[in-house]
């Protein structure tokens, strides 16, 4: 089956009421100014001298009104001082360096977290946000699913039933054999999420803890996610902004995970090391997508990953502890996707399905279908598509076989065709022989 991320109409980005407020002052942030105190000293004490403008930077703050204010309070305390100045930067041009008393300051606020990155957002303006930004998600339409899906051969019965579950933004439980779509429609519904933008924070802020969210894997920085900035002799600062720079543009989240998921991942990891969190699977994914592959495959029980479930998908709400064994609510504005081989029956019961709103099953393709992936695929393969060759096909090592018809043969089997004809120095053809070579080098029987 041919990639479905390969480029499609894009969809317009969708609108979205919240773009993080510009702020001005140190108590604008929500946070305590001590705890940015240490913020930046922990920074200095890693860096060494660094300007102004570049302590700003790293921890995502204007200068002007917050910064400028952080380092005054250093200084009043004699926790830093000033090394050397830039003519005509003013003080945010100031090179500073730390004292002993403010490395003794330093090595304190690190025993406490070792966290030394943009300043976090306080937990409820989070939550404000992914609220706010869910009505930003695009309703799809017939013709805008049939552009999204165009790479791939999909009976037209199931393909009306993916585009109302693409739109309830809740659940979606995919089923059926194996090597049939189910990962490739996951993925263009992805391709499609990712033509919208959001903001996130960098990191979230609850009672002197700190919860990365932002992940560099995980998420794609939109087009303009991150060129607020100055000019080269400010050291590019992107914190001179009309909007909070410590949030981060982004794509609207599609994230992956499978067998090695587990329960422990779906709730705030503490790090014993450097004493901070880092924020779990469906927290990354707000706002967006989250695919949880070959389902029934993990490590846990079936059961006990969904039961976890329950309450999110029932009332759009998360729940997750900290390790003093403290409960925080999170919006749970996530359109979850699991995808499985597996038997329903074997994974799940009736009243666990009844909490997912769309149960879709992607069966075997027709004989038609067949023959119109080979098609595209053989044409994209560079491989000469012959229908005799594919009837013969059909007859000797599927039919005569009691084989069952998979939407991913063709591209495996044209790979196989590929393989030999490249060894034996002949043009790449459907005949009987290559068949017999690439059928029998592919098919086992179990």
């Amino acid at each position: 089956m041919t990639n479905p991320l390969q480029e499609v109409a894009p969809a317009p980005p969708a609108s979205s009421d919240f773009i993080p407020s510009q702020i001005t002052s140190v108590e604008e942030t929500g946070l305590n100014p001590l705890w940015l105190q240490d913020l930046a000293i922990k920074i200095l004490y890693s860096r060494g001298y660094l300007s102004g403008f570049t302590v700003a930077e790293e921890i995502a703050l204007p200068f002007p009104g917050v910064t400028d204010q952080i380092l005054v309070a250093l200084k009043t305390d004699k926790l830093i001082e000033v090394k050397s100045s830039q003519g005509g930067l003013g003080e945010g041009g100031y090179t500073y360096g730390i004292t002993n008393a403010g490395a003794q300051r330093a090595r304190e606020a690190l025993d406490r977290s070792q966290y030394a990155g943009p300043a976090p957002v306080p937990f409820e303006v989070y939550n404000e946000s992914i609220r706010r930004q869910k009505s930003g998600r695009m309703t799809v339409t017939s013709r805008t699913m049939r552009k999204i899906l165009s790479q791939l051969v999909i009976s037209e019965s199931t393909f009306q039933r993916l585009g109302p579950a693409l739109n309830s933004g809740t659940s979606i439980f995919m089923y059926g054999p194996p090597g049939n779509g189910k990962t490739s429609i996951a993925r263009a519904f992805g391709n499609l999420v990712l033509s919208q933008n959001m903001f996130i924070p960098y990191a979230l802020y609850l009672d002197g803890q700190v919860v990365k969210v932002y992940d560099e894997v995980s998420h794609q920085l939109a087009p303009d996610g991150n060129s607020d900035s100055l000019n080269t002799t400010t050291n590019k600062l992107r914190t001179n902004t009309r909007r909070d720079p410590r949030w981060v543009k982004i794509r609207r989240p599609f994230i992956v995970t499978g067998g090695e998921l587990t329960l422990e991942g779906l709730d705030l990891v503490y790090d014993e090391t450097h004493k901070f969190y880092e924020a779990p699977f469906q927290v990354k994914a707000n706002g967006g997508i989250l695919l949880i592959d070959d389902f029934g495959r993990q490590q846990i029980r079936p059961r006990d990953l969904l039961n976890r479930w329950i309450v999110p998908l029932e009332n759009r709400v998360d729940y997750l502890t900290l390790h003093n064994g403290r409960k925080i609510e999170v919006p749970f504005e996530v359109l979850i996707v699991f995808s499985t081989n597996l038997p329903p029956k074997d994974l799940v019961d009736e009243a666990f399905l009844r909490r997912l709103r769309h149960k879709i099953e992607i069966g075997d393709p027709s004989y038609e279908d067949y023959r119109e992936i080979f098609k595209r695929v053989s044409e994209n393969k560079g491989v000469e598509y012959d229908d005799q060759g594919l009837a013969y096909l059909l007859q000797e090592w599927y039919i005569k076989r009691n084989r069952k018809l998979r939407a991913s043969h063709p591209r495996d089997l044209c790979d196989q065709i590929l393989d030999i004809s490249s060894y034996l120095s002949v043009s790449p053809v459907m005949n009987r022989e290559m068949i017999d070579k690439a059928a029998k080098a592919y098919f086992v029987d179990i």
